[in-house]
């Protein structure tokens, strides 16, 4: 399974795209478990409570994509990215 997280927004505005493939992996199935969960919608947010200056992610698990941003961000989604970003550290 590929995950991609690509980060955009922040303080400077640098996006940042991180890939893993899970694929063979002795954790394969936490991972798949997780990315499942993730691809769910995060809680309901509006523009008028984004965070100014926050993080958006787009979350793409084998060709599924979502989009989400601080602080509208589930668990499952924030757990995820965390992974994937420092996977790719």
């Amino acid at each position: 399974m590929r995950i991609l997280v690509v980060r955009t927004g922040g303080f400077t505005g640098i996006e940042r795209r991180v890939e893993v493939d899970t694929s063979g992996r002795p954790d394969e199935d936490e991972w798949r478990a997780l990315a499942q969960l993730a691809l769910r919608p995060g809680p309901p947010g509006d523009e008028a409570n984004r965070v100014r200056d926050g993080f958006s992610y787009r979350i793409t698990v084998d060709g599924r994509t979502v989009s989400c941003a601080d602080p509208h961000l589930s668990d499952a989604q924030r757990s995820l990215i965390s992974r994937v970003l420092k996977e790719g550290a």
